[in-house]
């Protein structure tokens, strides 16, 4: 169930951040030190994305779970990407995309930009 709402929530995120002008480079970017599950550009910007789901808002917000710990392992994660395609010139940023899966499928969908 939790697997599938994930998988469910990056779709939609996906579709999401691409209504918004995102240009999208990889979905679930995976190396040794993690996985990022969306790397995208957004005008002049490379952004990493994490993204949160939930099936409802009553223990707070998914996008609430994204805390230091994995905020470190993201930017490790990136840095590698940086490195090992050669994107140290790049101007870069994290986003969180929260989504809670309210009664009858229905979604709220919350983009935090530069949230780290």
């Amino acid at each position: 169930m939790t697997k599938d709402l994930g998988i469910r929530g990056e779709a939609m995120a996906l579709k999401k951040i691409m209504s918004l002008g995102y240009k999208i480079l990889v979905q679930n970017f995976r190396c040794k030190l993690g996985e990022i599950d969306l790397i995208a550009i957004d005008q002049d910007t490379l952004v990493f994305i994490e993204v949160r789901s939930k099936s409802n808002g009553k223990y707070g917000l998914p996008q609430e779970t994204v805390n230091t710990k994995k905020q470190r392992k993201l930017r490790q994660v990136a840095e590698f990407y940086l490195m090992k395609n050669n994107l140290y010139h790049m101007y870069c940023r994290f986003d969180v995309i929260g989504i809670v899966w309210q009664q009858g499928n229905e979604l709220e969908i919350e983009i935090i930009k530069d949230a780290f």
